[in-house]
């Protein structure tokens, strides 16, 4: 454990400690001589040399104690190393904590692994807990001698796509629960498609419809499709639009995005410029569909005409899936693993131990001096008023 000083010209400061002795010599209490008649006529002894005294001697001290300290406080000292290294054992939720808490050593310290790092006495976290950033985080806070044992189911979610690496071998405990019920999965019908175009647009609606009609939908169930004219309105449970017409969108048609729907528009449709478009659709290093975030819905938009001799890819056997894949929310990455495939390996690079600023606590030590003297210099039984 070592002090150290981040500002150590700051001591420059406690120069200031002269003020208090000059008000203490220059206002100590003063004796005023009274000449009487009879003495005038006395001869004058040479005065009696006076050592230099203080009055208020604790009044000083106190004075003296809190620029002192102000001194100290402005040189920004801090606590090098001292960090407890007592051991610690971190559970993942999933894990039954009671049984760890009887058989666990009575000299670590048990720890739920989620944010905060809660004791294991507090109930077990509820939902995913991003378990690679939190074992980072505890690495970078534990001093190097300390020891580290995790506790984790034999699968868990809230993986990240790479096993974790840490600066210290940790003892990786995997305790085995149940198996997982598998999850239900609902088949979802697809959302309705709507195509408005404009007259000029018709031909390259039948295209759509076509690539709809034939490999769009499930075999068991029909994707519901509204074709019409720009002017005809959406229908309330509309989440995919093609919009086929030149110029600006309409105002309804914008706020329909901007609320979580997803439009693919013609190529002469002017889109906001705000909007940042990226690549969504490339053939052969030219970019078919571009698109970008528009509230909370997306925008995409053709950069060529929906016209065999423009896009030939209208023809191919792959379009209706190319299509639909335009309007399917991301996939979310995996996040499930085995712990035997996931525990962490060693050899990073260990994180610099942050010092301990002692800046907070001299404050309040500061304060505490600053009443005391305050005190000390305005009661009432004081011989003199420095």
């Amino acid at each position: 454990m070592n002090l150290a000083l981040l500002l150590p010209v700051a001591l420059a400061a406690l120069g200031a400690l002269l003020l208090p002795l000059l008000v203490h010599l220059a206002r100590r209490s003063e004796q005023r001589p009274t000449d009487f008649a009879a003495l005038r006529w006395l001869r004058q002894k040479p005065r009696p040399r006076h050592r230099i005294r203080f009055d208020e001697r604790w009044l000083l001290v106190l004075r003296l104690l809190l620029l002192a300290l102000i001194a100290l406080w402005l040189a920004r000292p801090v606590l090098q190393g001292g960090a407890s290294e007592r051991p610690w054992m971190v559970v993942l939720p999933g894990v039954d904590a009671e049984t760890l808490r009887r058989d666990a050593d009575g000299r670590a310290e048990l720890r739920w692994l989620a944010p905060g790092f809660p004791t294991l006495d507090t109930p077990a976290p509820r939902g995913r807990v991003p378990m690679a950033s939190l074992l980072r985080e505890l690495d970078a806070d534990l001093p190097s001698g300390a020891t580290l044992t995790v506790v984790v189911p034999a699968w868990f979610d809230g993986a990240d796509a790479e096993r974790p690496r840490l600066s210290r071998t940790l003892d990786w405990r995997i305790v085995e629960r149940p198996a997982p019920i598998p999850e239900r999965v609902a088949v979802i019908a697809p959302e309705a498609l709507v195509i408005r175009h404009a007259a000029d647009r018709r031909d390259a609606a039948r295209y759509l419809r076509a690539a709809v009609e034939s490999g769009w939908s499930e075999p068991a169930v029909k994707t519901r499709l509204s074709v019409g004219p720009p002017e005809q309105p959406l229908p309330v449970d509309a989440r995919a639009l093609v919009w086929l017409a030149s110029g600006d969108l309409p105002a309804p048609i914008r706020e329909w995005i901007a609320n979580g729907g997803v439009a693919l528009l013609d190529a002469r449709v002017r889109v906001d410029p705000a909007v940042a478009m990226t690549p969504y659709w490339s053939d052969a290093g030219a970019v078919l569909v571009e698109g970008g975030a528009w509230g909370r819905g997306r925008v995409l938009r053709l950069t060529r005409p929906l016209q065999p001799a423009a896009m030939p890819q209208l023809l191919e056997p792959a379009f209706p899936a190319r299509l639909r894949s335009l309007f399917a929310p991301p996939e979310p990455a995996p996040a499930r693993v085995m712990a035997r495939d996931y525990a962490p390996q060693a050899g990073a690079a260990a994180y610099p131990r942050a010092p301990r600023d002692l800046q907070p606590g001299l404050a309040l030590v500061i304060a505490l001096v600053l009443v005391l003297e305050r005190w000390w210099a305005t009661r009432r039984r004081r011989s003199a008023a420095p």
